[in-house]
């Protein structure tokens, strides 16, 4: 071993590495990561926290506003889904947003924007009425030649904007927006004008015969239910089993992908578009025959809006999408409720609504990413 003295000892630590200093103290930082895939059951869960923070927020608002927490739980709950009449309302509210929503629901899924259900639903109802004021067709078949009639209508008129998105790149929320002013003003040129009502004088059509409405059923339950509930269950083996659901969601995932692996991407589109139309003209049917019994001005309006919504917080999923339409019902009959029995004003509604929708899409952005911290 070599000796070192003193001095040179010194003069090497000096000349050395110095020991390294303490590493500052870190805070860390949040990181935001896109999940890859999330189990079905953790989505439904995420999704139905939300819902329930959502209806948390609205007692919040309502018992500052004066109402009770009791009579909150009775409205919400006991009333509307144990009461046998608040919950045939319910379910017929329902019948045309699940229409709606299954519809917008098909067009989500090749990335169109369909905001004319409003429009393709006046033409709907125009066309059924066409045949119930001139009398097309055997007494006995009236109905069903209606359905179909407005299910024609509603293609028609979606038509228009996707050849002129495919043909000349128009965006269809433009054009589908800019149709459901023409469609409206054309109803309200038939109402206030030809075909407004001789008995009243009101701007709505002379009312349907009895066979050209949609019957009950047992206890009550209008037909118009079982019609969402089986084109609910036909739209979903389209989009689940069939090819041409498969090639929807190579759509909905990657469309640039699925145009260079050489899918039919135009006509999966032009088909998704079609059905899309064809519901909301039925839905028009449903309301027309179903819940008015007319045609009337207004018979459209709000549906447009409930129908994307819909689509959206059930992520373009058409079993999921008619179950949001339900609980959207709810909220619609509980929010006349409330306004009647307990003078909450309209705006306080719409409050509720916009809390519970800010919530369950809020959750989309907690099923598509993930939050963890990094220090």
């Amino acid at each position: 071993m070599l000796d070192v003295d003193a001095k040179t000892e010194t003069a090497i630590f000096a000349g050395g590495a110095k020991p390294a200093p303490p590493r500052p103290f870190r805070i860390g930082r949040l990181n935001l990561e896109i999940r890859q895939q999330l189990p079905a059951w953790q989505q439904a869960l995420i999704l139905g926290s939300a819902i329930l923070i959502g209806l948390l927020l609205s007692g919040v608002v309502l018992v500052i506003a004066g109402v009770s927490a009791r009579d909150l739980f009775n409205e919400f709950i006991v009333n509307t889904l144990f009461d046998g009449q608040n919950l045939r309302a319910v379910l017929f509210q329902a019948s045309p947003l699940i229409l709606v929503g299954i519809g917008a629901a098909a067009a989500l899924r090749v990335r169109f924007w369909n905001l004319g259900i409003e429009g393709q639903m006046i033409w709907g109802g125009i066309c059924a009425t066409v045949l119930s004021l001139y009398h097309v067709g055997p007494d006995a078949t009236r109905l069903p030649l209606m359905l179909v009639v407005a299910a024609l209508a509603g293609m028609a008129w979606v038509l228009i904007a996707i050849f002129f998105k495919m043909r000349f790149g128009v965006n269809e929320i433009i054009s589908t927006l800019l149709m459901n002013y023409i469609a409206m003003y054309f109803l309200l040129q038939l109402v206030y004008g030809p075909w407004k009502d001789p008995a009243d004088g009101f701007p709505h059509s002379p009312a349907f015969a009895p066979y050209e409405r949609l019957p009950d059923l047992m206890s009550g339950f209008n037909s118009a239910l079982l019609l969402a509930a089986i084109l609910t269950a036909v739209v979903w083996w389209l989009v689940h089993v069939s090819r041409a659901g498969f090639y929807m969601n190579f759509l909905y995932a990657n469309d640039r992908m699925a145009l260079a692996m050489g899918a039919p991407t135009r006509a999966i589109t032009l088909i998704a578009v079609l059905l899309s139309g064809a519901l909301s003209g039925v839905a028009g049917f449903a309301v027309t025959a179903g819940q008015e019994g007319r045609l009337t001005q207004s018979f459209f309006e709000g549906y447009g809006f409930s129908g994307i919504l819909i689509a959206f917080l059930g992520r373009s999923d058409p079993l999921a999408a008619a179950i949001v339409a339900i609980l959207v019902a709810m909220l619609f009959i509980t929010g006349q409720s409330l306004q009647v029995f307990y003078q909450i004003p309209f705006a306080m509604v719409q409050l509720i609504q916009a809390l519970i929708v800010i919530c369950v899409a809020a959750s989309e952005f907690i099923v598509r990413h993930r939050i963890h911290w990094v220090r």
